[in-house]
């Protein structure tokens, strides 16, 4: 299995869709310094998903890979 880390910055928003429905993704911040995004969840409102981005890593696999 191949993994892919990106750190989450607010312009990956405009080329991120739900893996699942491959829906448009909103983006809700909690914590965030000068250069990215680090804690805060992406949100499919389509499919109802939230995807949890921690330590500026947004993790896109399905909710039932989820910790």
């Amino acid at each position: 299995m191949v993994y892919f880390y990106s750190i989450m910055k607010k312009d990956l928003l405009t080329i991120l869709v739900c893996p699942i429905c491959k829906g448009k993704l909103t983006l809700t911040i909690e914590k965030e310094n000068e250069k990215e995004i680090v804690s805060g969840f992406l949100y499919c409102p389509k499919g109802d998903v939230r995807y949890p981005i921690v330590d500026t890593i947004p993790n896109l696999l399905p909710p039932e890979h989820h910790k």
